[in-house]
């Protein structure tokens, strides 16, 4: 457990003096509240002596000052210590951050989007209180407890002996109620992750919800999973239940055994009623000690599965940006397109998703690729963006391994329009800006005209300034494509890459935004994944794949004339489009 909390070791190091003035102050509230039960001893006694008012009134005044030193302190240990608890959880949070932004797509695959903001949240809070509240309450409890231990002692050691009795077995039962603990709060973590993703992928699936009437149904599910983080938390509540009862009813047989003790002790004249009051007043105050050893138990524990959560992200590799030893990897330079015998398969025992695909673009030209589904035609594009690493010495550009290239230099030379759009929560503008904000105003214009966006201005509330809503969701499936292919077009990339981006626009405008593409694209390389022969025609040269192999390479004009996959395809397609509407 303690090793986990490892990782905060550089940001304890960072706000030590922040810890250090916290403690002082903290040293000095509980230095004062030892004070009280004194003057409360001494008040007592004055009273019992017969002695003036006067005397009593001293040390009222003397109680009123030590209260307000008390509340001053406490505000500054809070100030200090919170306040550092507050920048480590926004610390982590930032590192947790950044460390998402530089994995693998690979990791994206096999964690869910629920789990990741569960991590970012709730865990962030437990970290904090481990490490603010409960280093507050681990200091406070040790201290106090040897204290007033001390001072008992120091005034009546054998009444004070009789109060140690039961400390063996509240020992005890903090060590088996922590470890409980531990386990009992991963479960929780678990589930509240599940309920999560639960919230998530109905949220931003709520389309396809609504339109298939099933609402009802992830209605069911999501009460499932509240239901079982429910029960992992009440399993939390239930030793929480059981033990706090039990550590007050020992602070109260304590309490008698110090009644027996004191009392016997005032009647036999060995202790005055001011001391037997002092010393009540003592274990009183050694009761939150008690008390909030189950609390810092309970924090760190939370604190520790947490970091453990975080540590596990943490250790993930990164992406990597450079495959070279030492990491000084060459600019991606400009060039003709090449595979080289390209094989790729996604794990050592599974089927060989491409094989011995080899092939050239030349710098400037377009390739269109065609292939059925599964034939490998988003793998390929993957690897060629180094989404997923390709085999040493399969993929070049100008003439260098892609693989011993700086990633961002490679990247920056990339456009990609993928199958699904993505688009943030912002106004359009801005979603087409992405890539680059300080786009000229008339260049900003013109991808619009090539995405053929600018004809649905009007349709926009707010012209190019309307919020297109999470994901785009008050735009059209047509919509977002164009929005995306001006975002792609607006960075003007050496290489664009289509992946099939236009199949939710019509034939017509299909048709309008190509050649415009086309003609503002001269000189630059561009790749065109598609089902779609027409799309593929104004490719210079088209890549046919079948089952993870290259079965046809040439210029549109070249494949049409050969027997094979292209042909058929464009005949069907011709077909289609020839048939008379309603026949069947």
């Amino acid at each position: 457990m303690i090793k986990e909390f490892r990782t905060l070791g550089p940001y304890l190091k960072q706000y030590w003096y922040r810890y250090v003035l916290g403690i002082a102050c903290l040293l000095v509230v509980d230095s004062a509240q030892l004070l009280i039960p004194q003057y409360i001893r001494r008040a007592i006694d004055t009273v019992a002596a017969g002695n003036s008012q006067a005397a009593v009134g001293l040390i009222v005044l003397y109680l009123i000052g030590t209260a307000a030193l008390i509340a001053a302190g406490r505000f500054l240990w809070r100030y200090f210590i919170h306040g550092a608890s507050r920048r480590i959880e926004k610390a982590m949070r930032d590192r947790l951050f950044s460390k998402l932004m530089v994995l693998p797509m690979s990791f994206f695959q096999t964690n869910t989007v629920g789990d990741l903001m569960a991590r970012a949240t709730n865990d962030m809070q437990n970290i904090r209180m481990a490490s603010g509240m409960a280093f507050v309450a681990l200091f406070d409890g040790v201290f106090m407890s040897l204290a007033i231990l001390i001072v008992m002692f120091a005034q009546n050691p054998l009444t004070a002996a009789w109060i140690l009795i039961p400390l063996p077995l509240i020992t005890l039962m903090i060590v088996f109620f922590g470890s409980a603990m531990g386990r009992l709060f991963k479960k929780v973590q678990e589930h509240y992750s599940n309920m999560s993703t639960v919230v998530q992928e109905t949220l931003q699936g709520i389309r396809v919800v609504k339109s298939f009437v099933k609402e009802d149904h992830f209605s069911t599910r999501f009460s499932a999973a509240n239901d079982h983080y429910r029960e992992a938390s009440m399993r939390v509540v239930k030793l929480h239940g059981l033990f706090f009862p039990l550590i007050t009813f020992l602070a109260g047989v304590t309490t008698l055994l110090l009644l027996l003790a004191g009392g016997a002790a005032v009647l036999e004249n060995r202790m005055t009623p001011g001391n037997l009051a002092a010393m009540l007043a003592y274990l009183e105050m050694m009761i939150w000690p008690i008390m909030g050893a189950g609390f810092t138990v309970n924090m760190i524990q939370r604190g520790a599965v947490s970091l453990k959560r975080i540590n596990d992200i943490l250790k993930q590799d990164s992406e990597v940006s450079c495959a070279l030893p030492g990491g000084n990897c060459p600019e991606v330079p400009s060039g003709d397109i090449e595979l080289r015998q390209l094989s790729f398969a996604y794990s050592a025992d599974s089927k060989a998703i491409l094989e011995d695909v080899s092939l050239r673009l030349p710098a400037g030209q377009t390739l269109g690729i065609l292939g059925r589904i599964g034939s490998g035609k988003s793998t390929l594009l993957r690897l060629l963006t180094r989404v997923i690493e390709a085999p040493a010495g399969s993929v070049y550009i100008g003439g260098l391994d892609i693989g011993g290239c700086s990633l961002n230099s490679l990247r920056s030379k990339l456009g990609m329009v993928p199958q699904e759009s993505f688009l943030f929560s912002d106004s359009i503008r801005n979603n087409v800006l992405f890539a680059c904000p300080d786009l000229a105003e008339n260049r900003f214009r013109e991808v619009l005209r090539i995405s053929a966006l600018e004809r649905d201005l009007e349709l926009f509330a707010n012209g190019w300034d309307t919020v297109v809503g999470e994901r785009g969701l008050t735009l059209s499936g047509g919509q977002k494509q164009r929005v995306a292919i001006a975002r792609a077009l607006a960075r003007e990339p050496e290489i664009l890459i289509f992946d099939d981006a236009l199949s939710a626009v019509d034939t017509a405008t299909e048709e309008q935004i190509l050649s415009a593409i086309i003609a503002d694209r001269l000189g630059k390389t561009n790749i065109l994944v598609s089902n779609r022969v027409s799309t593929l025609q104004r490719a210079d040269l088209i890549a046919v794949l079948d089952e993870g192999r290259l079965v046809q390479f040439g210029t549109p004009a070249e494949l049409i004339q050969q027997e094979g996959f292209f042909a058929e395809t464009a005949a069907m397609q011709e077909l289609s489009r020839q048939q008379p509407a309603g026949q069947v």
